[in-house]
């Protein structure tokens, strides 16, 4: 399962990246295009909320290294917040203007997560699948 899940972490990571990046630009259609599209932004930001949760369960699974884990939970306690920013809009504007902020500290920290996680991926590479073997010089008994 170690194995699996320290090859699944770094795709997932990236795939999360590539979401964030589709967020960014569905926001960007709700300020210049139609207002209305911010309820794809919306909606598509409840979905991919979900890989925060996969991103720190594969760290747990694959035994990651701390800052993997502390960043992939890290990343689950920033898109809670991102709700919270938004709910804030009419109480607290400034505050809700974090809203933004704390996306692109999302990409980042995703960012930070998945290229870690590539790393500790090449490293490990072969030491989960390969049994050691022990050489044995001719003409020596077993």
């Amino acid at each position: 399962m170690r194995s699996i899940a320290r090859q699944a972490l770094p795709l997932v990571g990236a795939v999360f990246v590539g979401c964030v990046v589709i967020q960014v630009f569905l926001a960007g259609l709700g300020v210049f295009d139609d207002p209305r599209s911010f309820v794809t932004h919306r909606e598509f930001g409840y979905l991919i909320g979900m890989f925060t949760l996969v991103l720190l369960v594969l760290s747990l699974l694959a035994r990651s290294p701390r800052r993997i884990t502390g960043y992939s939970a890290l990343l689950l306690v920033q898109f809670a917040l991102q709700s919270l920013l938004v709910a804030l809009r009419t109480d607290v504007p400034a505050l809700a203007a974090l809203h933004p902020v704390n996306g692109f500290l999302i990409l980042f920290v995703a960012i930070a997560v998945t290229r870690e996680s590539w790393a500790v991926r090449r490293s490990s590479v072969g030491q989960d699948v390969a049994p050691s073997r022990v050489a044995i010089a001719p003409g020596e008994a077993l």
